[in-house]
């Protein structure tokens, strides 16, 4: 539709869309959603349950895709080159502490396994100093942000088209379009996607970050989770049998966090920490062999300070193709509509190329009158995608949790996630800018996005979409059976 849409384009770039955007929730895809609609000349209002936006947190994977829509924000450009981990190591040991592939600088990783050292397809990144990096930008652009505002139900008015919520004070807010970015647990569900709720995976992780200076408190765990070089970030992972632990050491902190089966103790909640002790008691039946974990790691749990250790449980729902309301003036973004295992290193990345979609849908659409079908056409981009990172993140599960290990010594690529192009590369504000119209077309005419010839995937090449469910890959990976990704190019 337009041939500038690489040109960075700042606040004032776009006119008044005259469409006001409610979004719930102050997590990646909230925010990125208030700062991109702010740009796409939205009008914007957030709420937040809380009485603060959470900056807790350790470290995740943030993919390139989720990072492009920063060429339009050159602060935020430049605060997250200075937050990211260059010069990055990384050196991978069995669960037990045997090293199994020696220390090589991620640009040697990459190299490694077929990519360009030069483009990596993300990198690791500490939580608390992206979400503080997101929160700048929305104070510097003065958006707006009402806490303390607890969303108890979702409504629309079709005769009025608009939308909004009630709060558990009575409180009701409205708009043309409401944005649902509250997380797995959404009340959005009650209007949207036919009641899939999110259940418990069965799984959980126990993370914990402290000073690095903690380490003196023991100098064999100091020795051996120090810094490459004494000055380089350096990552750790280690893998077993149906777990999978990590470290990251920095100039500043130290980063753990071990996958387990879920142990009863566990809360969906950044404030809910167990002790050492808790962990030491239950992380060797983590692993499904007779093997415990290394003891150097056990060490480092053990000097971990008191109320520090997150056993954050894990929720998943099953793929829903539908993510907006009847009437399309309520669609849900990020975890809302898609939730993923930590393995698939694409839950963050994929809230922000829903935010960064959605806001160019509504100003391509053309104004309120719009907002039904810009809201569909984002569906219909983000959908098939999505679903396909959720199905690779178990993939990933499986090399990391059932590491063959012959195999891994010939290529370590085996020990490790799968990065594929087609999930890194993507500019979701460019596809959409170029495909659009196209889409708008195909759905009137009633074509599916897998069988319309005229757009790129935006997923594995030759992929079509046979509707799949969380229990049934489960249970074949309980039964040893590999993840049938299906169809298509997932390399």
């Amino acid at each position: 539709m337009t041939s500038d849409h690489n040109v960075p384009k700042p606040v004032g770039s776009y006119p008044d869309s005259g469409i006001d955007v409610l979004i719930v929730g102050t997590g990646l895809a909230g925010l990125t959603a208030a700062i991109e609609c702010f740009r796409k000349g939205h009008r914007v209002r957030v709420l937040e349950r809380h009485t603060e936006i959470s900056t807790m947190g350790d470290m995740y994977f943030m993919g390139l895709s989720g990072t492009k829509f920063f060429k339009h924000w050159p602060d935020m450009a430049k605060e997250y080159d200075e937050i990211s981990l260059h010069n990055c190591w990384m050196e991978t040991f069995k669960h037990d502490g045997t090293r199994m592939i020696p220390v090589l600088k991620v640009a040697e990783r990459l190299k490694e396994a077929g990519l360009d050292p030069n483009t990596p397809p993300g990198a690791f990144q500490m939580r608390p100093l992206v979400y503080k990096m997101f929160v700048n930008q929305v104070t510097r652009l003065g958006i707006k942000i009402e806490f303390g505002k607890r969303v108890v139900r979702y409504f629309e008015d079709e005769a009025r088209s608009k939308a909004g919520v009630e709060t558990d004070n009575g409180e009701r807010f409205e708009a043309d379009v409401v944005i649902a970015a509250d997380g797995v647990g959404s009340k959005s569900q009650e209007v949207v996607g036919g009641q899939v709720r999110a259940a418990s995976s069965g799984r959980a992780m126990w993370r914990a970050v402290f000073p690095v200076e903690v380490l003196d408190k023991n100098p064999k765990v100091k020795e051996f989770f120090k810094l490459k070089d004494g000055k380089d970030p350096i990552v750790r992972t280690f893998l077993g049998p149906g777990s999978y632990g990590l470290t990251l050491t920095r100039h500043d902190v130290i980063v753990w966090i071990v996958n387990h089966d879920a142990t009863g103790d566990e809360r969906e909640s950044w404030n809910h920490t167990v002790e050492a002790e808790d962990v030491l008691e239950k992380i060797d039946d983590s692993v499904h062999c007779a093997e415990g974990w290394a003891p150097i790691f056990k060490d480092l749990v053990r000097i971990t300070p008191p109320r520090t250790i997150v056993n954050f449980e894990l929720f998943w729902r099953n793929p829903q193709q539908s993510w907006s309301s009847p009437t399309a003036r309520i669609v849900q973004i990020g975890d809302s509509a898609h939730s993923y295992m930590p393995s698939s290193g694409n839950g963050a990345t994929q809230a922000i190329e829903d935010a960064v979609s959605l806001a160019s849908c509504l100003q391509l659409g053309g104004g309120r009158d719009k907002v039904p079908e810009a809201v569909r056409a984002h569906i219909n981009f983000r959908f098939l995608r999505t679903a396909c990172a959720q199905k690779l993140g178990f993939a990933n599960a499986e090399r990391l949790q059932d590491t063959d290990w012959a195999k891994a010594k010939l290529d370590p690529r085996k020990a490790q996630p799968k990065h594929p192009r087609w999930v890194w590369d993507h500019d979701p504000e460019a596809y959409t800018y170029e495909n659009y119209s196209k889409c708008v077309e195909g759905m009137r005419k009633g074509i599916s996005m897998d069988e319309n010839d005229d757009i790129p995937p935006n997923y594995p090449p030759g992929y079509k979409y046979v509707p799949w469910n969380i229990d049934d890959i489960m249970k074949d990976l309980d039964q040893g059976k590999s993840v049938d990704l299906g169809a298509g190019d997932w390399d």
